[in-house]
């Protein structure tokens, strides 16, 4: 997945706009006939770093001629101490972005960071990393893209993409398999995933044929057997797992045989990846 400029630069602009508004009252105060000076943007966690081409766009949306030099790639781990950019031009555009490029920085190398830890802990296992709609509301298309930069894979983008029949739609639909055979009849194009919670909704789940199944909540030895049911009846159904999943369960998880572990966490509760800049000249 690839973010690009006419994607973000909207983001961009809106956070610009919301922290700048009227002007920077205290840059206009102390620095409007500063000088060109140099800021590094520092490191001062262990991660993987994501979101650089959107600091750059904050750069220059505040000045075009502010010039930018990227130590790292998204995707690149970084240590503590390491420079990650550069920016060289008037302080006052320097300190006026600041903010705002660190908040996109930080934010989406967070979600990357812990997208790369579950990533390892499902090592080996035939198991993927998946997201989930719990975004910052605005931010899915950045968020979903950090994941991915994690080593994690995108779920369904929004409610226009694939059927999802969850919990609620069942009952509504009248049971699950009126629910998949309904999805089925009015969207034949559009791949269908039914949730289930017990052995006996996943019986009837399979009789239907969606294309996925996901195991809500679930022990990871009902997991297990729900995954085995499956399975004998149709290997092309692919399994999902979905909720409270963390660090500690999600390896435990991914043995009981499913292809897909999808985490809320990743994007909604991911800490930010601490970062600074700080000016070195003049």
């Amino acid at each position: 997945m690839r973010i690009t400029g006419s994607e973000i630069r909207h983001l961009v602009d809106l956070a610009l706009s919301e922290d700048i508004g009227g002007g920077d009252v205290t840059s206009k105060a102390l620095l409007e006939n500063s000088p060109a000076g140099k800021a590094v943007i520092l490191a001062k966690q262990e991660g993987v770093v994501a979101g650089l081409p959107v600091a750059g766009m904050v750069f220059r949306a505040v000045n075009p001629k502010l010039v930018l030099k990227m130590f790292k790639r998204d995707g690149d781990r970084i240590r503590r101490g390491e420079k990650i950019v550069s920016v060289r031009g008037k302080i006052q555009s320097i300190l006026s972005a600041e903010r705002t490029a660190l908040n996109f920085l930080q934010r989406l190398s967070g979600i990357a960071t812990l997208t790369d830890r579950y990533v390892k802990e499902v090592k080996g296992t035939k198991a993927e990393i998946l997201d989930t709609r719990k975004t910052t509301p605005g931010l899915r298309i950045l968020e979903k893209y950090a994941v991915k930069t994690g080593g994690g894979q995108n779920h369904r983008m929004g409610l226009f993409d694939m059927i999802l029949i969850k919990e609620n739609h069942i009952k509504a639909a009248g049971g699950v398999s009126r629910a998949i055979r309904l999805a089925r009849s009015k969207r034949p194009k559009v791949k269908v995933e039914a949730e289930i919670r017990n052995l006996s909704e996943a019986r009837e789940a399979v009789k239907s044929k969606p294309d996925w199944i996901m195991l809500d909540n679930m022990r990871c030895d009902r997991m297990r057997k729900a995954v085995e049911l499956i399975r004998s009846a149709d290997r092309t159904i692919k399994i999902e797992a979905s909720g409270s999943v963390d660090l500690k369960n999600v390896r435990r998880i991914a043995l009981t045989g499913v292809d897909f572990i999808s985490v809320g966490a990743l994007t909604h509760s991911a800490p930010a990846l601490d970062m600074s800049l700080m000016l070195i000249e003049p």
